[in-house]
Formats: C-alpha cells, sequence, structure tokens
C-alpha cells in the first residue's frame, strides 16, 4: 500500500479518535439541557432537596427528577462513585430559579462535564436548581450533592419495607405513604442516599416460585424414595439382599480357625 495513503488512513482514524474522545468528554449539548420536564410538584415539598423516582422496565432504566434549594451554594459537582472512581453524572432537563422566581434553562447557566464530574454554576447560590438523570430498574443512589433535609418519592407501586428486597440508607429517616405512594424523608443528610425497592406484586411471586420450588422438591424427594425403596425390595426378592450388620462373634472363618 502507498505510504501516503497509509498516512492518510492514520490521520483519518486519529482525528475520528479525537472526535469521539471530545463527544465523550466535552459537556452535554444544549437540547439536552433544555429538555421539557415538569418540577412544580417537587418545588412544593417543603424539603431542601426533593426526588421523584420512575421505576424502569425490562427493557429500560429508570429515571429521577431533582429539586435543590440552594443555601449559600453557587456550584454543584454531579458525580457517581464506581467502583474505579467517580463518573460525570449525565443530567438533562436544566432548569434554575432566582429567589424570586426568574427562570433560566439550562443551557443559560454554566454547565461543563468532564470525566469524573458535572459542575453545574448558578448566579445566585441562593436560587434553586432542578434537573433530571438515568436510575436503575430496582434501586437509586446519588450523592449529597448539597446538605439539609431531603424527601424522596419510591416509584408507583413499589416499596422499600421488605427486609430481603428493600433498603434504605442512611439511617434515621421516617417513611410513610402519601397517596398510596411510599415517601422517604431526612431531617439531615450529608452522606450518598441509596435505596433499593421492589413493586409490591414481586412478593405473592416470589412466595409462588418459593412453593412451587419446595412443592417440585418435596415430588422429586419421594419420587426418589419410592425408586429406592422399590430396588431394595426387588434384592430381597431375588436374594441378593446382604446383611453386613453382623455382630455375632462366632470366630474366625473357616479354615482359619
Amino acid at each position: 500500500m502507498n505510504r501516503r495513503l497509509v498516512l492518510a488512513v492514520l490521520a483519518v482514524g486519529l482525528l475520528v479518535g479525537l472526535a469521539g474522545c471530545t463527544g465523550f468528554f466535552g459537556g452535554i449539548d444544549d437540547d439536552t439541557l433544555d429538555q421539557d420536564e415538569e418540577y412544580d410538584d417537587l418545588r412544593d415539598s417543603d424539603a431542601d432537596v426533593a426526588i421523584d423516582l420512575e421505576a424502569g422496565s425490562v427493557i429500560s432504566s429508570g429515571e429521577f427528577r431533582a429539586v435543590y434549594d440552594l443555601d449559600d451554594q453557587e456550584e454543584l459537582s454531579l458525580y457517581r462513585s464506581h467502583l474505579y472512581g467517580d463518573r460525570a453524572l449525565d443530567i438533562n432537563s436544566v432548569r434554575y430559579w432566582y429567589p424570586n422566581g426568574t427562570e433560566l434553562t439550562g443551557s443559560e447557566l454554566d454547565v461543563d462535564q468532564g470525566q469524573s464530574s458535572t459542575e453545574v454554576r448558578v448566579p445566585d447560590g441562593n436560587g434553586t436548581i432542578a434537573f433530571s438523570g438515568g436510575a436503575d430498574r430496582k434501586s437509586f443512589t446519588l450523592p449529597a450533592y448539597a446538605d439539609g433535609s431531603y424527601e424522596v418519592h419510591v416509584p408507583d407501586g413499589h416499596r422499600t419495607t421488605n427486609l430481603l428486597f428493600g433498603d434504605v440508607s442512611p439511617g434515621g429517616y421516617e417513611r410513610e405513604l402519601v397517596d398510596d405512594r411510599e415517601r422517604i424523608y431526612w431531617d439531615d443528610v450529608d452522606s450518598t442516599v441509596s435505596l433499593r425497592y421492589y413493586h409490591t406484586r414481586d412478593l405473592p411471586l416470589f412466595a409462588g416460585l418459593v412453593g412451587g420450588v419446595i412443592v417440585l422438591g418435596g415430588a422429586g424427594a419421594a419420587y426418589y424414595y419410592r425408586k429406592i425403596k422399590r430396588l431394595q425390595e426387588q434384592r430381597e426378592e431375588h436374594g441378593l439382599d446382604i446383611d453386613i450388620d453382623d455382630d455375632s462373634d462366632d470366630g474366625p472363618p473357616p479354615g482359619m480357625q
């Protein structure tokens, strides 16, 4: 192959690679930041931070919406911790409200996404900021980007109360049902909020599965027990049953006396 052609191919590959890196670490586009989303219900909360969770399906992940009433905090560093370190949080539908209620969209804010965090700077540290992002189907974890009281609404039809399938961290929370929806509340949070939840229909399904396993296991055990007994009966019928539990003391075998 012509040397110039090889160099041209390598140059194109390098440019494509650099473009990919720029797309991955170069920030969040304005259309994503400005996506439509409803936050009025969360802004009405008495908590400093209000979070609403939406469960995913078998083929899709869940989502969350979050609203933060800031207290002299002009910058949020958004990330999630993973096994190999922190990773920038992907957000969308960003909104900011000045203390007087004036609204800005995400593209009007200073949003910079790097490899390990997404930095969001607001013009007034006492305003309110809202954003949305992804969540797992049956769990949710988010660091405390701001201190204060927290309120988390578990997805519709889901609960955290079963010790086997549900969990809430940190402790010291209050749990209540509001319109048949579970609400978790903390007076103060300064660490990662973590929840594991399940759909209420999962419990009877699990109980039915366990019951089915027990029934099938019992039936299998009974089948093999009957089969073993039948084999023992056949051995006895053919005179093949040997009693190895001989405790008699009749001396040594013939020929060795």
